[in-house]
């Protein structure tokens, strides 16, 4: 999974050219070790819709402050430089993504 900092967040996440979810985390943060190969998952699964990256929230409190996050984990999907989606806390792959489902573009179906 890539990681992001203060430093490259605008370029590499509000430049993007594809919705990209956004992992706000910390190191001492038990439920966001959890949601690690959660995320690992969903960045493979999603890869031709999706970009899944990770922020530590104590080296980058700027990013941080910005957004108004507040706990950790805390998940925000960015789409043309702007947050359309907010979750927080850990859940099961299913659930997330269910939850992106309707924020995402629908998959390419191939011709018949």
């Amino acid at each position: 999974m890539k990681h992001v900092t203060d430093a490259d967040f605008d370029t590499r996440v509000l430049a993007a050219d594809r919705p990209v979810l956004v992992e706000f985390t910390a190191g001492w943060c038990g439920p966001c070790r959890q949601m690690a190969p959660v995320l690992a998952a969903v960045a493979e699964e999603e890869k031709d819709r999706l970009d899944v990256v990770v922020i530590d929230a104590d080296t980058s409190p700027e990013t941080v402050i910005r957004y108004g996050v507040l706990s950790m984990p805390t998940l925000l999907l960015f789409r043309s430089g702007e947050p359309v989606k907010s979750m927080v806390g850990a859940r099961p792959k299913r659930r997330l993504l269910q939850e992106l489902e309707d924020v995402l573009e629908p998959r390419l179906t191939p011709a018949r």
